[in-house]
This record gives structure tokens, C-alpha cells and sequence, in this order.
């Protein structure tokens, strides 16, 4: 007997066919998004030892020492050696030091001999926007394309699950595949939080 003689084989098969083909056409339109989110997960689990977004500068100037003593006037000579606009903020750390704040740099200044140190945050090439998206910094509607994003990742987590079938399939192979990865972040969970550690490293109080 031909599988056409089996009673709901074209259905299946044909089940199986278009959840292969949503799972392959997806896939490849979030290919982009998807080594966005990668890159810059890796760049941002390591916070910790750099900032995954931003480079530190640091470069030197020199100016004519500043005379004045008071404080607007220092500012205000200092803003003018330097060629500077209004800064965010003004700080003097002693009697010696006056420290200029702007957007991305900071101007540090020893005023009895004119010495700048200058201190400039710079975009890391592409990993500044990849980290952008990643965080969502724009919000508005990137935050629906990245809700989009976030529901195509389930979808094709689950149609994978059917792509096979007999021994590497779901109902083979692929079971004791998907039961690892459930259970090994449930396990890290519970590895993490044990003792009743809250996340964060607290704990909760009564």
C-alpha cells in the first residue's frame, strides 16, 4: 500500500513540510538580529572588566598657568585657554586642581603650571549600536521590533523541535537533547540561589 492509502499521511506530511519551511524562512530573516543580540550579549555579560560600549582617551594638554582666585574667574580663563564651551559641571577636587565635566570628556587641569589631562569616553565602533539595540536605547518602536524578535526566537525554538522525526527527531534523539536544555538552566538556577540567596547576591527578608 502507497503512504497516499494511509488515512492523514498527506496531512501529516504536509504538517510537517510548512513547519519546516515558517522554520527555515524565519530563520533567516532574523539572522541579523540574532548576531546582533550575540555579539553584543558577549560584549555585556563581561561589564565587569570593561566597558563594552565605550573606550577610554586620555591625552594631554598644556595652557598658560591660571592666576586667578576666584572661582568663576578661574573657570571662566580656564573655559577660554581651552577653547571650551559651558560644561555640565565644575569641580575642585584641591586648592590646585579644577576639573571641567562635558558630555563624553573630562578636563582636568593643574592650574599652577597649566598641565590638561583630558579624559574622552569614544563609541566602540559598531559594538556602541550593537549594544544600543541589544538594551533597547531607542525604545519607541524598537521596542516592538525587539518584541517581534524576541517571539520569532520562541518560534523557531519550537518549530526545530518538529524539523526531524523518527530516531533524531523529537521522539528520538532530540527529547533527551531538549530535556538537557531545559534542565541545565533550571539547574544553574538553582545552583546559583542556593541557600536562598536572592539574585543579586541579597537576601530576602521576612
Amino acid at each position: 500500500m502507497t503512504s497516499a492509502g494511509v488515512p492523514g499521511g498527506g496531512g501529516r506530511r504536509n504538517w510537517r513540510k510548512l513547519n519546516n519551511a515558517l522554520h527555515r524562512d524565519v530563520g533567516y530573516l532574523i539572522v541579523g538580529l540574532t548576531i546582533v543580540y550575540g555579539v553584543s550579549g558577549l560584549a555585556v555579560n563581561h561589564r565587569a572588566d570593561w566597558n563594552p560600549s565605550y573606550r577610554l582617551e586620555k591625552r594631554t594638554l598644556q595652557i598658560e598657568p591660571i592666576r586667578a582666585t576666584e572661582r568663576g574667574e578661574i573657570v571662566r580663563q580656564t573655559r577660554a585657554a581651552l577653547g571650551l564651551g559651558e560644561p555640565r559641571n565644575v569641580f575642585r577636587p584641591d586648592p590646585q586642581t579644577l576639573q571641567l565635566f562635558f558630555e563624553a570628556e573630562k578636563y582636568s587641569v593643574d592650574l599652577p603650571t597649566g598641565a590638561v589631562i583630558v579624559d574622552a569616553n569614544r563609541p566602540r565602533p559598531v559594538l556602541h549600536e550593537m549594544n544600543q539595540l541589544h538594551l533597547n536605547t531607542p525604545k519607541g518602536a524598537w521596542t516592538w521590533i525587539a518584541d517581534l524578535y524576541a517571539f520569532a526566537l520562541l518560534f523557531v525554538a519550537v518549530t526545530g523541535l518538529f524539523v526531524l522525526k523518527g530516531r533524531t527527531g523529537i521522539t528520538g534523539r532530540g527529547a533527551w537533547l531538549t530535556a538537557v536544555g531545559i534542565v541545565f538552566p533550571i539547574v544553574c538556577w538553582l545552583l546559583l540561589t542556593a541557600g536562598g540567596a536572592a539574585p543579586g547576591g541579597g537576601r530576602h527578608g521576612m
